[in-house]
This record gives structure tokens, sequence and C-alpha cells, in this order.
């Protein structure tokens, strides 16, 4: 295996953990132990657990987008496709993500960790880059994108809340999650 494979089995592992424990909760050694090396080969890699935490939500927002870029590509195949039509279909994108749970999970975890400075750049930075994305792509108005960034939040609660899990027995879990206008 290659260093770069190796880095990239160590952040797999570690959106497990972050996902479910958080910056300061998630533990090293159980990361390394599901990559399958040795905890201080972790730290030669990365240098600090908190640095581990950053490049795993850079590769969850990296996934996030190229989701959303495929989407839109797909959106504007469509000839004549309006910027609602194309904001439509990148939203509808996003409720796919429901099915990686693990990763909206890490997402919430860097908002929650964002006290400190530099999880809050990296999460401020990220989110401005999928707004930008968003309305350069579509052409869509501020209140359009602003409401397609609102949907977004509300499935990555609902992610959090793991309602897909329940939506055929609750139906107000399903239509929380349910992209209509």
């Amino acid at each position: 295996m290659t260093a770069e494979e190796r880095r990239e089995s160590v952040i797999d592992a570690a959106v497990h953990e972050f996902a479910a424990f958080g910056l300061h909760g998630a533990s090293t050694e159980a990361i390394a132990e599901r990559a399958g090396i040795s905890q201080p080969y972790i730290f030669k890699i990365f240098g600090t657990k908190k640095e581990l935490f950053l490049a795993t939500a850079e590769r969850v927002c990296d996934r996030i987008d190229a989701q959303f870029e495929a989407a839109s590509e797909t959106a504007l195949q469509r000839p004549g496709a309006t910027s609602h039509e194309i904001i439509e279909t990148i939203g509808k994108s996003f409720v796919e993500l429901m099915g990686r749970r693990e990763e909206l999970l890490v997402l919430l975890q860097s908002f929650a960790a964002s006290a400190d400075p530099e999880v809050l750049e990296v999460s401020r930075r990220r989110m401005q880059q999928v707004h930008s994305f968003v309305q350069k792509v579509s052409g869509g108005s501020d209140g359009e994108v602003q409401m397609f960034m609102a949907y977004g939040m509300l499935l990555t609660v609902s992610a959090g809340l793991n309602l897909p899990a329940i939506i055929a027995d609750d139906p107000w879990a399903r239509k929380m999650i349910t992209f209509e206008h």
C-alpha cells in the first residue's frame, strides 16, 4: 500500500470515529485499529488529531461537492433549465447523501467543534464554497440559494436523527426529508 493509500485508509477509518465521537471524543487508537496501522503512524501522517479531523471534514466536503457537481451537470444538460430546476436537481442529489449518514455526522461534528478557530475556518470556507457553487451554476437568486442551503441543513440534521430509518412508520419524518416545492 502506498503512503497516499494509507492516508486515505486512515481518513476512511476516521469518518466512522469522528462521526460518532467528534473531534475531542474520538480515539486515535480506535482509528488506527480500524485502519490496520499503529497509532504513532497516524501522528506521522497527520501530526495531530485535529489535523486528521480537518482532513476528514475536507474529504467529506469534497465528496458532497462531487455529488453536487454531477447533479448540476445533469441539470445543465436539459435545454432551458431554469435556476429553480437546477437547484431542485442538486437538492434531490442531497437526498442521496442521506445514505452516507456518517459523512453528514462528520459535518455536524465539525460545526459542533467550531469553537476551535481552525475548525471554524474550514467549516465556514466549505459552506461558502457550496453557496457560491450553487449560485454560480444555477444563476439562482439569493433567496433560492438560501432555501437550498436551509434544506441541506435540514437534511443534514435529519441524517443525524436517522430519520430515513423511520420514514416508513412516521409520516412526519418522510415529510421532513422529501424535496418538494
